[in-house]
């Protein structure tokens, strides 16, 4: 069974709230580890970048996922694992990728989500097109962490 991890435009700041919530009730976990994804409104040449918009080919990006997913809960022995990425468009300063590990310990929390992040960035396939004020467009690259 996949499992939906996008997201139409921005994730917001109740959704989050909600998402870890749900989790006060599983009481063997000790820690919780969560990455926040933002737009930046970097600036290019003479241009800043006002939004970000999300394209992915779902059937690959599933795939890529569960085998991600499958990978990180077996070496750091995972309680939960929850990622939501946007697609579509989002603006600078909004939130376009949620993390959220949780383990008994907060090692394995802390290691799984910065391994999913980087996971993410290198190997899912999920494309940005970089928006920027002057109305000009251009697909980002990303850049080595």
């Amino acid at each position: 069974m996949k499992k939906n991890i996008f997201v139409q435009g921005p994730i917001d700041a109740a959704f989050i709230a909600r998402s870890i919530e749900q989790h006060s009730s599983k009481t063997g976990i000790g820690a919780h580890n969560i990455f926040l994804g933002q737009v930046r409104a970097d600036q290019v040449g003479d241009t800043t970048v006002s939004a970000i918009e999300y394209t992915t080919y779902e059937e690959m990006a599933y795939s890529r996922m569960h085998a991600i997913r499958e990978q990180l809960f077996e070496k750091h022995n995972l309680t939960c694992l929850h990622v939501y990425h946007s697609l579509g468009k989002v603006a600078a300063g909004e939130i376009c990728l949620f993390v959220f590990a949780s383990a008994p310990h907060r090692q394995a929390a802390t290691d799984a989500c910065g391994e999913m992040v980087e996971e993410i960035k290198n190997t899912l396939p999920v494309w940005g097109r970089e928006i920027f004020c002057n109305g000009e467009s251009q697909w980002k690259v990303n850049q080595p962490a």
